[in-house]
């Protein structure tokens, strides 16, 4: 699905933000999520319930919450698809913001910035 991006966002930006090329876009940033997600459970999965990446991801909120504003983005592009987008961008923005749990449960919360 990653593959898809350039196609989808110049097919996203050439149609001036109609409605199924937001709701297309959408579905392959979900599809990108849920991806991840299922990369980040198998690790888990490998390494056991107590490993360390599951004691940094934790519940995992940030990366729910992103998947339910895709999934809202994706059903209201249908009848506003600028705000879809910036359902998109919201979640992009929030992710933009460096995510720190993996690198402070390895080395500690004081671990020196790379």
């Amino acid at each position: 699905c990653l593959s898809l991006f350039p196609f989808t966002t110049n097919w996203l930006r050439s149609s001036e933000f109609e409605k199924l090329p937001a709701a297309v876009y959408g579905a392959i940033l979900l599809l990108a999520a849920l991806s991840y997600l299922i990369l980040q459970t198998s690790i888990i999965r490998a390494d056991g319930d107590d490993s360390d990446l599951q004691r940094a991801v934790g519940r995992d909120l940030k990366g729910k919450i992103s998947l339910v504003v895709y999934i809202l983005g994706i059903g209201i592009s249908f009848a506003y698809p600028l705000l879809a987008v910036g359902f998109y961008t919201a979640v992009a923005m929030v992710w933009v913001i460096p995510d720190r749990r993996i690198e402070s449960t390895l080395h500690g919360p004081s671990a020196p910035e790379h």
